[in-house]
């Protein structure tokens, strides 16, 4: 269940592409626009930070879109998002959209993140094995994050399933702490 700030920002996007029939566009630029975001400390910065106006987002974020060539429903929308001083909420807003997008052609969504990029074929069998388990075809979104060591971590809705070699090394750290 999609709700909030985030939930109502996103569902008000997909309902504007669906109506436009640019729903995979819009995925498309949202998507770029995250990895943009995932790129830059001082766009992280921009969108985080209550010491920028109003005026100053709209702005800096104006330049970014138009280097990016982002343009459409998803600059205008990113606009009225800065407007309105919602721009922290950017990436929920990103993921909530995605779920509604997958959810409308009947599929879930899965944020996975990696500790190496995932190869065509990896890719195609962690989504045939989460459609096994979850009974719906599943659109994987892959994020990589070395620090993870090795195994994923997988969020599909409110769940989440972490394997990551970081994780399991932090808890055999803990047990041994505890006998110690």
């Amino acid at each position: 269940m999609i709700s909030g700030v985030a939930g109502r920002y996103a569902r008000s996007l997909f309902e504007l592409a669906q109506e436009a029939g640019a729903v995979a566009l819009v995925e498309g630029d949202l998507a770029r626009f995250e990895d943009l975001l995932r790129g830059s400390e001082d766009l992280q910065r921009l969108i985080k930070s209550p010491v920028f106006s109003a005026d100053e987002q709209l702005k800096a974020l104006g330049a970014v879109l138009d280097r990016a060539r982002i343009s459409g429903l998803v600059g205008n929308f990113l606009r009225v998002v800065a407007r309105n001083r919602r721009l922290f909420a950017v990436p929920q807003m990103i993921r909530a959209f995605r779920e509604i997008a997958a959810e409308a052609r009947g599929e879930m969504a899965a944020d996975v993140t990696a500790a190496h990029a995932l190869t065509m074929e990896q890719e195609r069998q962690l989504q045939s094995t989460l459609k096994s388990v979850l009974g719906k075809d599943v659109a994987v979104k892959v994020t990589v994050d070395p620090s993870l060591l090795g195994g994923l971590i997988v969020k599909v809705g409110s769940r989440q399933i972490d394997t990551s070699l970081k994780t399991k090394l932090n808890s055999l750290k803990l047990a041994l702490k505890e006998v110690g």
